[in-house]
Parts: structure tokens; sequence; C-alpha cells
């Protein structure tokens, strides 16, 4: 468990994520993370990205204290080649929380003796993480096919 201040947190995944699944039958969230040719995902699927994303790296369920309780409201996964993260539940989103959590992901990456931190690819047209990534020091890297990889020196 990584604690990041009294009401957000990132509780490694355990393999529940049936919650989850609303997050990746959402159009425009799949747009941002899958691309506009993007499916939804049916359960199946989202476990398979879960145990992949399981195995490439540390898997979090980002989540917030609501009442005496934390919900899971997003994920992100701490590798050395990729930090993929989502705020699923559209409420949150645009409220810092994103930064909070790569703010504490650099700080366990470095912890664990990565020296730099790379996203493989942010769409063009996905502003907020641009955004997101080049205020936690995140600089482009090269262009792909739909976008540009990103890399922070730690």
């Amino acid at each position: 468990m990584i604690q990041i201040t009294d009401t957000l947190r990132l509780r490694p995944y355990d393999g529940k994520c049936k919650f989850a699944l609303e997050w990746y039958q959402d159009r425009e969230l799949l747009d941002l993370v899958d691309g506009k040719e993007s499916r939804p995902y049916d359960m199946e699927r989202l476990i398979k990205m879960y145990e992949y994303l399981s195995n490439r790296g540390e898997l979090y369920f980002i989540e917030v204290k609501q009442g005496n309780d934390f919900v899971p409201i997003g994920d992100v996964t701490l590798s050395m080649e990729d930090l993929p993260i989502v705020i699923g539940e559209k409420g949150y989103r645009g409220e810092g929380i994103g930064s909070k959590v790569i703010e504490a992901l650099k700080l366990r990456a470095s912890a664990l003796g990565y020296k730099q931190l790379g996203v493989r690819e942010i769409y063009d047209y996905n502003i907020a993480s641009q955004k997101l990534f080049k205020k936690q020091g995140f600089d482009k890297v090269k262009k792909t096919d739909k976008g540009y990889s990103y890399r922070c020196i730690l």
C-alpha cells in the first residue's frame, strides 16, 4: 500500500477488478487510453489487461476516501518502460489526483533504483495526459504513430 495523503492511496492489484469494468466500457475513456478505434472491454479482456500489467510492473488501484472507506477510482502501473494511468471515475478527473499519483510513483521508482521512467505513447488529442506528464517533469522523446513517447530522468 502506498499512502499518498490521508484521503488518497494506491492499493496493489489483488485480482479483483469487477468494479473497473464500467471504466473500460466508457467511450470517452477508451478513446484516451486505447485509441478511437478501440472496442469496449468485457470481463475476460479486462482481467487479461490487468494480468498483463501486473506482470510488467507494479499495478495499483487508485483509491480515495469516501466517508470511512477507500473506494477505487482508477488504476496505474509502475514500470520503467511505461506508466499508464487511468482515472476511471469521471468526477475525479481534473482534480490533481493524477499529479499526486505520479509524484508518489516517481519516489517509488527512485527507491527501486530506477534512473528514468518512460511513457510509451500519449495520443496527440489527449491533452490532459500531456499536461499531466509535462507538469511532472516528463519530456517528449519521439514521435509515435498517434502521438509522442515521454521520458523523465529521476
